[in-house]
């Protein structure tokens, strides 16, 4: 559902203040214009009252858990504080423990080491690299790509049904899509899963930043997300959910902080007793600024209220999805058709453009940061693309041409600190670039195109 302009009042739906709104990138064709960063699904841009945050906490950083004095003392409160903000923002089971890790990718490598043995893994292969590659050492089952949510929940119910072994089962699914925006139906999956004896693991790197996630409504048996993308910085990730499965595996690195106990054996070895808390799976220091950073991304959405930002974000989305559909020569992607609910993350193509040409021409002559590629979601894009499924390609552009055919898309997102302005211009430059074709010369240079500035 579109929320049209008038239906919004400015003065509370204004974007958040991020970092970089004001930085201004220089044109080839001449002169330079504020930046307009439309790349949130891959990072968000770090909110100011995140930056403020962790400046104000500077002075006072040490070393967590392992000190007696204030400074240490002060960082441990923090650290915890902050994980028990991000289990009340996710909405966790009090039994539930949460792990700070270093991205969605690493909080779902560290549940595929710590999955039971014999457990048989589902998983679409609509999914991000993050949650469709890290299970290669389970009996994994690959889903093709469900055109519906409805036929989603089928096809996973008629899978699990089916399923060849009587042991533990995992079924991991994204909550929106990092290439289309669209929404999962993650609340119908999970009661599927759950009446197979099967759990449910969600990741929620593009669901967190756009809508609440409620650990609880969901059902969902473990979630898990990334600082980057929740408007935090880098280096900061979230594995949250169920214990015991965390509690009986090996810890994900060994080391300080995840041992309890080590003595020496006669023998001359070590025994070693560890901890069956969250700390288990977080040897070493921790990332004390980054867990602080992503409690503090997590009050300040909470407190701008989700029903102000989803509004917000589904008026530019209606804006977007307007504008190019007033473009014959555009096609945007999708799995589940044009009324999906959707997140602000769409994905096009441009005919008689190569993608990588088309995004470069965009970042050169507007400003305008996109993404192009397969967005590290190589099985989706190929089969919205209609293409072979075992065609080669790569996250970044493929080696073509400017003007040459190529196996990759645009994708333009958007988020809680994206003014109307920007979406505007991308509106408008889509639209000229397409009516009158690139201004400058382009080449393609260690598998990129960029502007030829060699004459």
């Amino acid at each position: 559902m579109s929320v049209s302009t008038a239906a919004l009042d400015r003065s509370v739906c204004a974007p958040l203040p991020v970092l970089g709104r004001d930085v201004t990138v220089p044109l080839v064709t001449g002169g330079e214009v504020t930046y307009a960063a439309l790349d949130y699904a891959a990072s968000a841009p770090a909110l100011q009252r995140v930056w403020d945050d962790v400046a104000a906490y500077a002075p006072y950083y040490g070393s967590v858990h392992r000190g007696a004095g204030y400074l240490s003392q002060l960082s441990t409160d923090l650290f915890e504080n902050a994980r028990a903000t991000v289990a009340e923002f996710l909405d966790c089971r009090a039994d539930d423990q949460l792990v700070f890790t270093r991205s969605t990718t690493d909080s779902l490598n560290l549940l595929a080491a710590a999955l039971p043995a014999d457990c048989q893994v589902f998983v679409f292969e609509t999914e991000h690299h993050a949650s469709l590659l890290p299970w290669q050492d389970a009996h994994v089952s690959y889903l093709n790509a469900p055109r519906t949510p409805r036929q989603a929940v089928e096809t996973l119910e008629r899978a699990l049904a089916e399923r060849d072994l009587d042991g533990p089962a995992l079924v991991c699914v994204t909550g929106a899509s990092n290439v289309t925006g669209e929404l999962w139906p993650v609340q119908e999956l999970a009661a599927v899963a759950h009446a197979h004896g099967a759990r449910i693991v969600l990741d929620a790197a593009q669901l967190a930043p756009h809508h609440p996630v409620s650990v609880q409504d969901l059902d969902v048996d473990w979630v898990a997300f990334s600082g980057h993308k929740l408007y935090a910085p880098f280096g900061s990730g979230v594995l949250a959910g169920r214990a015991d499965w965390l509690r009986a595996a090996e810890p994900y690195l060994a080391g300080g902080g995840a041992s309890r106990k080590v003595t020496r054996r006669a023998d001359g070895g070590v025994d070693v007793e560890w901890h069956d808390t969250a700390a288990r799976h977080e040897a070493g220091s921790p990332n004390v600024i980054g867990a602080y950073s992503i409690a503090s991304a997590c009050k300040a959405l909470t407190e701008a209220g989700f029903d102000t930002l989803v509004a917000r974000e589904q008026h530019l989305i209606a804006q977007v999805r307007e504008g190019l559909a007033e473009v014959p020569d555009v096609r945007v992607l999708s799995l589940f058709g044009d009324d999906a609910p959707r997140v602000g993350v769409i994905s096009f193509v441009v005919d008689g453009w190569n993608s990588s040409h088309f995004a470069a021409a965009l970042s050169a002559e507007y400003g305008i940061g996109v993404r192009d590629g397969l967005f590290c979601a190589h099985p989706l894009v190929r089969t919205l693309l209609g293409s072979d499924p075992q065609t080669q390609g790569e996250c970044g552009a493929p080696e073509a041409a400017p003007g040459e055919k190529s196996l990759n898309a645009i994708r333009v997102s958007f988020g809680a600190g994206t003014p109307d302005e920007h979406v505007e211009r991308f509106v408008t430059a889509v639209k000229e670039l397409v009516r009158d074709g690139a201004q400058w010369n382009y080449r393609t240079e260690d598998g990129r195109c960029v502007p030829d500035t060699s004459a």
